[in-house]
């Protein structure tokens, strides 16, 4: 049976059970405390529960580590997730014991972070830390509730709406030329992703084995869908592949990394004058100017690869004055 008494300005919760040791835990709220003591009693009665105790000696700093070296490397998002797991291991949660790392020191995360990023970091960095707790304790016994369950996420941020004029393209173009930036690759990688509304790990993981220019297709055989689809070129985007080296050892079209892309399109931004833009708002300028050669939205849907027709609507921003042209 639980009993749960406040101490020290936190509330204690202590659960008791014959053929178990007593199970001890402190929380910032009584809430906190009866939900955990309600998990802790539900676990004793199904022959589930295993001592909290044993996690005393777990760092999270140790969790985060194993799943970045075991886990991460068979996901197809494995770089940014292994480097979201670097960013939380130089942070100070990840300091505390599993025992230790209650619902409480994750809202105060929360709070820190929310002072310098948005409320759709912390949702995506607090999805991570809840998944790979939930792998510790279904896969390596990690004898703790997961803490991340208890605490409120930010609301979800409405989605962007930033696209790209015609005349901020001009500036950035310029500013991507080869003779202001080492890499080559940058200008014809952001021209096709205006053309082909493609994501931009589709776009670096693009092969020159499945690009058809004579029949204007580029297939991907696996999308962040989880389904592989080919993608219709316009004659614009055969342009832009035919004049690149169709050559190199890797096999990729644009043989470059993530970082040297981020690093290059904010710099430039930077230097062009152009704020609050982000690569991934050329998917949304894309969408916008396709809808425009296709009006049918199924087609349009099966050119950008979104599932349904919600989804679209996040990355379909007509203008007001041209459908009031339509209208006469």
């Amino acid at each position: 049976m639980a009993s749960i008494r406040q101490r020290s300005g936190t509330w204690q919760a202590r659960v008791r059970r014959k053929g178990y040791p007593d199970e001890v835990a402190s929380f910032k709220t009584k809430t906190e405390a009866q939900t955990w003591a309600r998990s802790i009693e539900s676990a004793m009665e199904h022959g589930s529960h295993q001592s909290i105790q044993a996690a005393k000696d777990v760092l999270l700093s140790d969790i985060l580590q194993r799943y970045r070296n075991e886990v991460t490397p068979s996901k197809r998002g494995a770089q940014r997730e292994a480097e979201g797991i670097q960013f939380m291991l130089r942070q100070k949660i990840a300091s505390y014991s599993m025992l230790n790392l209650t619902p409480g020191v994750v809202a105060a995360y929360r709070d820190e972070r929310l002072r310098t990023v948005g409320a759709g970091t912390i949702i995506r960095e607090l999805s991570i830390l809840s998944g790979i707790i939930s792998h510790a304790r279904k896969e390596w016994g990690l004898p703790t509730a997961n803490p991340c369950a208890l605490v409120r996420k930010p609301q979800t941020p409405p989605g962007r709406t930033r696209l790209l004029t015609s005349e901020e393209e001009a500036r950035l173009l310029a500013e991507l030329r080869p003779i202001r930036r080492r890499s080559s690759w940058m200008v014809p990688l952001v021209t096709l992703a205006l053309e082909s509304a493609m994501r931009r790990g589709e776009l670096l993981s693009l092969r020159w084995e499945h690009i058809n220019l004579t029949a204007q297709t580029a297939y991907l055989p696996l999308t962040k869908n989880g389904t592989a689809r080919t993608v219709p070129l316009s004659r614009k985007a055969v342009a832009i592949l035919k004049e690149l080296p169709s050559y190199s050892e890797s096999g990729v079209v644009f043989p470059t990394s993530h970082m040297t892309m981020h690093n290059c399109f904010v710099a430039a931004c930077k230097r062009a004058g152009i704020a609050n833009l982000r690569f991934h708002d050329l998917r949304h300028t894309a969408t916008s100017r396709l809808a425009e050669k296709l009006p049918n939205v199924i087609e349009l849907a099966a050119v950008t690869g979104h599932q349904t027709i919600q989804m679209l609507k996040r990355y379909y921003h007509p203008k007001a004055e041209a459908m009031a042209q339509k209208l006469g």
